[in-house]
């Protein structure tokens, strides 16, 4: 049995919780964490570098000076890519850079890294997380005791309005759902907090698929 550790609202250790081992992925998986990585990296690219070939450019529709006697390479056009302010050859132009990721190796990585942080004791619990007003000064001094400045992932079961507007502007710190949790957001995460109802909504997310 692996042990989580349990905080209280000020932070401070308040017991641990059992998690049953036989929920985790630890022995597969691995590739699937860096594909599910690459492709949540890739799928946030702008994509929107752009350049002009010869046929966008202005000018170019006359011919610059005549075809002998100057002494120069011959030019047809202003707009050659070889002069400036002329066109560019093989430059970017918009593109989509989204990798497939399939369901199920999708699923897989989740639970391979949800696992991996569980092992590591990097889960800590805190009851209650939701607090009763927006105010950043309470969750932070919560993380203070929980994460002591680490980049921190909070989970909670549901959407959270107060959670979320007393989070956003502390630095380090991201809020999600235990639905929208993203395996590059567990991953890149050194403490992932969450509460009972999000602890719950996490295991049946490992539990989705055959081990």
């Amino acid at each position: 049995m692996s042990k989580l550790q349990k905080y209280g609202p000020d932070g401070k250790a308040a017991g641990e919780i059992e998690f049953d081992d036989g929920l985790l992925t630890l022995k597969r998986g691995g590739q699937s964490v860096v594909d599910a990585v690459t492709a949540y990296r890739a799928g946030i690219r702008a994509g929107t570098a752009s350049t002009k070939t010869r046929a966008d450019v202005s000018g170019g529709g006359k011919k610059p000076f005549k075809q002998k006697g100057t002494g120069g390479a011959r030019r047809g056009s202003s707009r050659s890519p070889v002069l400036r302010g002329g066109g560019t050859v093989f430059g970017p132009h918009p593109r989509d850079f989204a990798k497939k990721l399939n369901k199920k190796a999708a699923a897989l990585a989740f639970r391979r890294v949800l696992s991996e942080r569980i092992a590591e004791g990097a889960v800590a619990v805190v009851e209650p997380l939701v607090p009763a007003e927006p105010k950043t000064k309470t969750v932070a001094a919560l993380l203070k005791g929980v994460a002591d400045g680490k980049r921190v992932l909070i989970v909670a079961a549901k959407a959270e309005k107060n959670l979320t507007l007393a989070a956003r502007n502390i630095e380090k710190a991201e809020v999600t759902t235990a639905a929208q949790a993203s395996v590059y957001q567990v991953a890149r995460a050194a403490v992932i907090v969450t509460d009972e109802a999000g602890l719950e909504a996490l295991k049946a997310r490992l539990n989705g698929g055959a081990k």
